[in-house]
């Protein structure tokens, strides 16, 4: 007779309260502008980031440029942000690799779901031969690229997000 309450009462408590047994939800992906990611605003200074802990330390950064620094995005977002050379050290420009969509597109997405999202988009294939990888332009009202995304040529999937251009390490 025990047997038979146990298991009512345990199939009864595992319906009472479904919310219990689901995993934690994942918390929503940061928005992508032509200012910046989430928080991440372009022309922010070191400090004012590290303040709010949205950044790690700051560390070197290309090791072919001189005196540059970076630093790496704390979670929920993966990625690195870029600063100037002279001091105070502003954010020029940021790369997100997780965490970040920008209106909907997000890491994994297709060449096709950004030109579903945006009105204007640029597909420059010059990067092809030497990095292997196509880079998909969204340029702002104005004269210039302010959003890029990386496109692998192997994986044809988006594996980056740039605000307001992929920088590359030359």
């Amino acid at each position: 007779m025990r047997r038979p309450l146990i298991a009512a009462v345990v199939a009864s408590a595992a319906v009472a309260s479904p919310a219990q047994a689901m995993p934690v939800a994942h918390v929503a992906a940061k928005k992508v502008t032509s200012a910046g990611v989430g928080q991440v605003k372009l022309g922010m200074t070191f400090a004012e980031l590290r303040e709010k802990r949205l950044v790690g330390k700051l560390r070197p950064g290309c090791p072919l440029a001189e005196n540059t620094r970076a630093a790496r995005l704390r979670s929920p977002l993966r990625g690195t942000v870029n600063f100037t050379q002279s001091s105070p050290r502003r954010v020029t420009d940021i790369a997100v690799r997780k965490g970040a969509k920008a209106r909907g597109v997000g890491i994994g997405d297709r060449i096709r779901d950004v030109r579903d999202a945006f009105r204007r988009v640029r597909v420059d294939r010059s990067t092809e031969d030497v990095f292997r990888l196509t880079l998909v332009r969204i340029p702002k009202k104005g004269p210039g690229d302010r959003m890029q995304f990386s496109v692998p040529l192997d994986t044809k999937r988006i594996d980056l997000i740039a605000v307001p251009f992929v920088a590359f390490c030359e």
